[in-house]
């Protein structure tokens, strides 16, 4: 199930729901947690903070290596849902 992140608020004060589907994407490449951190270069627990939506930024650099990694593309990754 993706992660939704409704604790953001947008310039408006208002909720803005961004789905965390990195698990998904893991989970069809058959890829752990442990090995992509290995492959992007962060540690295992900075990760899991960006799986959980629990991260306030995400680095386009990081954001590409993922991709890279994974062989997908950021929105395979990240969606907007309007409330």
């Amino acid at each position: 199930m993706p992660i939704r992140c409704f604790s953001k608020r947008n310039i408006d004060g208002k909720d803005m729901p961004i789905v965390i589907n990195l698990d998904i994407v893991l989970a069809k490449k058959k890829i752990r947690s442990k090995a992509l951190a290995e492959a992007i270069g962060i540690t295992e627990q900075n990760l899991s903070i960006l799986k959980t939506g629990k991260a306030r930024a995400l680095r386009f650099t990081t954001l590409e290596a993922i991709c890279k990694a994974l062989s997908c593309q950021p929105g395979d990754i990240l969606e907007y849902r309007k409330a």
